[in-house]
């Protein structure tokens, strides 16, 4: 088993930033890619970015590319996501999520893949 705990979300107003942050434990040596996913009242939840174990290759969803950011720390089984000049369409729970499935430098991207998931953290932006 593993088990995800986010932080750092928050409100915070159009333009601005917020980092947000993922802790693994348990069994954090299965863990494939990491990634952070969103899902809005009333919509499905989509991945924002992910990361693979390597670190060499990530996903980004294209309304935030060249906004968000996302790194992982192996030694210290975290990952985070930087998110820069927030819009108020990126309102929405944000959830981190682990994988075990693929290996090395693959990252997935497709819900059905993550097998752990987070609480969530809720991130609002005002207009």
């Amino acid at each position: 088993q593993v088990q995800l705990v986010e932080s750092g979300g928050g409100l915070v107003q159009a333009g601005g930033s917020l980092r947000l942050s993922c802790a693994a434990s348990g069994r954090t040596f299965s863990i494939s890619t990491m990634g952070w996913f969103r899902q809005p009242p009333g919509k499905e939840r989509e991945c924002v970015a992910a990361i693979s174990r390597t670190g060499y290759t990530t996903y980004f969803t294209d309304s935030v590319k060249g906004r968000f950011t996302i790194s992982r720390d192996n030694a210290k089984n975290t990952v985070s996501l930087q998110m820069n000049s927030l819009k108020p369409e990126d309102t929405a729970l944000y959830y981190c999520a682990a994988s075990q499935f693929g290996s090395g430098s693959y990252v997935y991207s497709d819900k059905n893949q993550f097998n752990y998931w987070g609480q969530g953290t809720q991130v609002t932006v005002s207009s």
